[in-house]
């Protein structure tokens, strides 16, 4: 219990020393309340490193006064005192003065000086400062594909050699072709094959590569294309032009591929032998397509079996030249959240935050192409998993007390990033939302807190699920024992989707379920996309959700059992709630992790942002 009598010294960040009334700073900072209640003041000190004097004096005079209030006989005019509080501040003033309110959890005091900085921005006469980007798009060295080669090649010399197979044969893929809509003449834009992209680098269409296993020579051959192609398409680029842009050792066409591989690689083993590409995506359910040409049968002896499962393992694990690209895809994609943060507002269309994400990624960032469909949902939508399709096309108009769900991510040089940033659409979290999306990110924290190499990521996914639970329990959402309710499985009513999937050249990379493994049966866990033990040199998202979805909460009010964990009542409160997913991309590290997202997650560092505050918030007042 803090006494009225007490008083205790604050001692900020650059020496300076205020002695104040223990109970009234206690009743507005929980920070100094719980320090307080702890007996954590030592001889009645209570150090605020992150905390300058000019700026603890204004929090003081803040606490002081409304704890003044609250104990009066008369009811002062707080709302004046506010105003002329914050009246006088600069923007650098204020900035300071909300992280030393979130710092000291002075919650009054933070909404005060938010709110002052959106009112603010929202009054400017002039136009808004334009945009900047600290982006440059960097140059990819093709020695990533090289690399990539290398890798491939040692694998394969290894599984042979460890089935006592002569070290010979080829990889042979084929890349990928153009395609036109439907029956006409327009042509889709081209990206290329992933396994082909990821061992070649090569953007164009047309293209078959092969590596020969024994001395890791790497061969390209490119379409030969019409004297028309010049006139429509641009230059016809010779064969040296490849060579060099991809750095292979030789170049020829497609139309002397047979000839080629049968002078170069026929031994006296006979038929050359082509290791083609073919297995089942775990993801999609589609195989890969395996490389064909005219006289393959005839000429040439073909294994389709050991390659996928090689080269898809290569692929899980990422090289430091792969980290650093799918680093910057991850820069653009922040950068391009926090841009859709500021711009959105009640009476847009989602539509118009998907383009200025795709703006602001190709503009600033260089990316052509989007890792995947972008999900831009509000409202109700925000529970739709994979909204953004065809038919629910972010055509929704934006409404004040909005929740957004935005799921977005820009590709570059082939790798992707996949982020997921959920706020308000005005700005300001309200109960409901905040209760939701604190749930969500402690479930966040908590996973990339436990990640390093040798964690299963079925318990990670089961502990996102949990942190969820206990949230909402403690909100008087749901009711009974944790463990109860995580053994019946309900945690997959608020979360139906995985924790998080493999992430590279595809969004969802590949070699997430290996020869062997088999994904699990229960709900929730059967739509995790991996259940790997996590290894170094992983790239993988962590995005834990929580939705209010009818098509899954419906059916339990029946059931007589699990519906008994549920607090109907209050769930009726959040039915047209929408969801919240919170989503960044890690790299697993030897000791941990590196959280490669950089977007504004707590609270108040959104409705900082939202407010205009410069990304990332300073770290000292």
């Amino acid at each position: 219990m803090v006494t009225s009598s007490k008083t205790v010294m604050l001692r900020s960040s650059d020496g300076e020393e205020l002695v104040v009334q223990a109970e009234t700073m206690a009743a507005a900072s929980m920070l100094i309340r719980d320090m307080l209640e702890d007996d954590g003041a030592g001889a009645g000190v209570i150090p605020l490193p992150k905390v300058t004097g000019r700026i603890l004096a204004r929090v003081v005079d803040y606490c002081t006064c409304h704890y003044a209030a609250a104990h009066a006989a008369v009811n002062p005019d707080l709302e004046r005192f506010d105003a002329d509080f914050v009246g006088g501040m600069d923007h650098d003033t204020l900035m300071s003065l909300i992280l030393a309110a979130n710092y000291l959890d002075v919650q009054g005091l933070l909404g005060l000086a938010c709110k002052t900085v959106a009112d603010r921005t929202s009054r400017r006469k002039t136009p808004a400062k334009q945009i900047s980007s600290a982006l440059a798009p960097p140059r990819v060295p093709m020695e990533l594909h090289a690399g990539n080669r290398e890798r491939l090649v040692a694998a394969l010399r290894a599984h042979l050699s460890a089935s006592t197979r002569p070290l010979r044969g080829l990889v042979l893929l084929q890349g990928g072709e153009e395609r036109t809509r439907d029956s006409t003449d327009h042509v889709e834009l081209f990206r290329q094959e992933s396994y082909f992209a990821y061992l070649f680098g090569v953007r164009e269409p047309g293209f078959y590569g092969a590596v020969d296993i024994a001395s890791g020579q790497s061969i390209l051959f490119a379409p030969r294309l019409p004297p028309a192609y010049a006139v429509w398409m641009g230059e016809i680029k010779p064969s040296s032009y490849f060579k060099d842009m991809y750095k292979v050792d030789e170049v020829f066409y497609v139309d002397e591929l047979a000839q080629v591989l049968q002078n170069q690689f026929s031994d006296e083993h006979g038929r050359p032998l082509l290791f083609l590409l073919h297995g089942k995506s775990t993801d999609s359910g589609n195989y890969s397509k395996p490389a064909s040409f005219k006289g393959m049968d005839k000429y040439f002896d073909t294994d389709s079996s050991t390659l996928h499962p090689i080269i898809t393992e290569c692929r899980v694990i990422k090289s430091d030249m792969e980290l650093a690209v799918l680093q910057y895809a991850n820069d653009v994609s922040s950068e391009a959240h926090i841009e859709v943060m500021r711009q959105a507002k009640p009476g847009m269309k989602e539509f118009q935050l998907e383009s200025i994400f795709l703006h602001h990624a190709y503009m600033y960032g260089a990316c052509r192409h989007c890792s995947y469909t972008c999900i831009c949902a509000t409202g109700e939508n925000s529970s739709v998993l994979h909204y953004g399709h065809a038919a629910a096309p972010n055509d929704r108009t934006l409404m004040d007390g909005d929740m957004a769900l935005m799921d977005m991510g820009a590709e570059y040089h082939f790798y992707g990033s996949d982020i997921t940033c959920s706020y308000p659409i005005n700005g300001r979290f309200n109960r409901h939302q905040t209760v939701v999306y604190n749930a969500v990110l402690e479930a966040h924290n908590a996973v990339i807190s436990h990640m390093r190499p040798g964690v299963k990521w079925i318990d990670m996914h089961k502990l996102a699920e949990q942190k969820i639970l206990e949230s909402l329990e403690k909100e008087n959402i749901i009711q009974g024992d944790i463990g109860d309710m995580m053994a019946r499985r309900l945690g997959a009513l608020f979360m139906p989707h995985g924790l998080g999937h493999l992430l590279g050249i595809d969004t969802h990379d590949v070699g997430g379920y290996p020869e062997g493994s088999e994904r699990p049966k229960e709900p929730g866990l059967s739509a995790l996309r991996t259940i790997r033990e996590l290894k170094e040199g992983m790239v993988i998202t962590v995005e834990p959700g929580c939705y209010f979805i009818d098509a899954l909460l419906g059916p339990v009010r029946d059931d007589p059992i699990s519906s008994k964990f549920f607090k109907w009542e209050e769930i009726e409160n959040y039915k047209r709630f929408g969801g919240v997913r919170i989503e960044s991309n890690l790299y697993v590290t030897a000791r941990g992790c590196k959280n490669m997202t950089n977007c504004p997650r707590e609270t108040w560092e959104i409705e900082a942002v939202m407010a205009g505050a410069h990304w990332p918030l300073p770290a000292k007042n």
